[in-house]
C-alpha cells in the first residue's frame, strides 16, 4: 500500500511539472495547467502511476520538451539565423522551388517581349534528413525512483546526440565535394607544423577565402565563416587582433569579425583527402588529412526542421526486463539554395 501511495505522489508530481511547464509556455496559469494534466492522465491512465508513462500525453510532453530543446541549442551558432523554411514542410519533404532560386535580372532592359527563364532545376522535391536515435531503456525501478530527473537525463542525451548529427550534417553539405570554378576549394600556405607536415591557416589564406568570395561575385555582407579547432589555433597563435576579438567578442556566438567573415568555430568539420576530395560523412582522417574551414553567404543557405516523434514501449510490454524504452526521430536539412556562394579551405600538407 505505501508502495502505491508512493507511486502517486511521483506520478502527480511528474504531471504537475510538466503540465505547468507547458502552460507557462502558451501563457496560462501553471497551476491550471498542472491540474490540467492531472486530469487528463487519471482519464486515461486511471490514476495509476505509470499514467504518466502510458497516457499519450506523455510522448506528447518529452517530444514539445526535445523540440525545445533541439531550438534552443541553434541559437548563437553558425545555423542561427539562416533563412528558415520549415512553413513549407510537407511530409518532411520540401520543393526547392519553394526556397527559392533567383532569375536573372534585366537592367534597364529595352528588348521586348522580356524572354522567358525556366527554372528548370528548381522545382526539384528534397527529403529532409532523417535523425534517429538509438533505444535507451528505462526500467521501472529507476523511474519510480527518481521519475522526473531519469526522464530529464534521457531527453537532454537524445536531444544532444540529435543536435550533435544534425550540426555535422549541415557543415558537410555546406562543404563543396572537390575544387571547381563555382565551388573553390583552397589549401593553406602557413607555417608547417612540425608534428604532423600540416600548413598552417595564416592571414594570407584569410585574404584568399575574401577574394574567392568576391571573383564569385558574392556581396560583402553576411558572410559566415566556420572554422575548425586547427584553423582557429592556427590564427590564435600567430594574430593579436584576432586574438583580442576571441577574448571579448562572444555573445552572439561569433569568435571574431575580420575581413567582412562573421568567423564561427566549429569542432566536427568535413575532412579531405590529401588530393582535395571531400570524404564521407562521419569519416576519420588518415595520416596527412586533416578537417577543412568553409566559408559561405548565409542568404544563399536555407534550413528547415520538420517532424519529431518519440517512440515509447511500456514496461508493461517487457515481463523479461520490466523495462520502458526511448527514442527519438528528427527531420532536419541544411543546404544551399544553389551552389555558388561558398568557399572552402583545407590544410596543406608538406612534402
Amino acid at each position: 500500500m505505501v508502495r502505491f501511495i508512493l507511486h502517486v505522489v511521483c506520478a502527480v508530481l511528474l504531471n504537475c511539472v510538466m503540465g505547468g511547464t507547458m502552460a507557462a509556455v502558451v501563457g496560462v496559469s501553471p497551476v491550471a495547467g498542472a491540474v490540467g494534466l492531472n486530469l487528463v492522465a487519471a482519464l486515461v491512465g486511471g490514476c495509476v502511476p505509470r499514467g504518466s508513462l502510458a497516457a499519450g500525453v506523455y510522448t506528447e510532453i518529452w517530444t514539445g520538451e526535445l523540440v525545445k530543446s533541439l531550438r534552443h541549442a541553434m541559437e548563437g551558432t553558425w545555423l542561427d539565423g539562416l533563412p528558415d523554411n520549415s512553413s513549407i514542410v510537407n511530409n518532411d519533404v520540401i520543393h526547392l522551388v519553394d526556397v527559392g532560386v533567383d532569375p536573372d535580372v534585366l537592367v534597364n532592359n529595352t528588348t521586348y517581349p522580356i524572354p522567358l527563364q525556366a527554372l528548370d532545376d528548381a522545382d526539384i522535391s528534397i527529403e529532409l534528413d532523417k535523425f534517429q536515435t538509438k533505444v535507451t531503456p528505462v526500467t521501472d525501478d529507476e523511474l519510480y525512483a527518481i521519475s522526473y530527473d531519469k526522464m530529464q537525463r534521457v531527453k537532454e542525451s537524445h536531444s544532444q546526440a540529435i543536435n550533435d548529427s544534425k550540426f555535422a550534417k549541415a557543415a558537410h553539405a555546406l562543404c563543396a565535394q572537390k575544387n571547381t570554378a563555382k565551388t573553390p576549394v583552397l589549401t593553406t600556405s602557413g607555417e608547417v607544423d612540425a608534428a604532423t607536415g600540416r600548413k598552417k591557416l595564416c592571414v594570407a589564406d584569410l585574404l584568399a577565402l575574401k577574394r574567392s568570395m568576391d571573383a564569385l561575385k558574392v556581396p560583402s555582407d553576411n558572410r559566415r565563416l566556420v572554422l575548425c579547432s586547427d584553423h582557429m589555433n592556427d590564427l590564435l597563435e600567430t594574430d593579436q587582433k584576432f586574438r583580442e576579438q576571441y577574448n571579448i567578442n562572444r555573445n552572439d556566438g561569433t569568435v571574431a569579425r575580420l575581413y567582412g567573415f562573421d568567423i564561427y568555430e566549429y569542432g566536427n568539420n568535413p575532412v579531405y583527402s590529401s588530393t582535395g576530395e571531400k570524404k564521407p560523412l562521419g569519416s576519420t582522417a588518415s595520416t596527412g588529412e586533416f578537417q577543412c574551414s568553409f566559408a559561405f553567404y548565409a542568404p544563399r543557405v536555407f534550413k528547415a526542421t520538420g517532424s519529431t516523434k518519440m517512440y515509447y514501449s511500456e514496461a508493461a510490454t517487457d515481463p523479461e526486463y520490466q523495462r520502458n524504452k526511448i527514442n527519438f526521430r528528427h527531420y532536419f536539412i541544411c543546404m544551399f539554395k544553389k551552389a555558388d556562394a561558398g568557399v572552402v579551405i583545407m590544410s596543406g600538407k608538406s612534402s
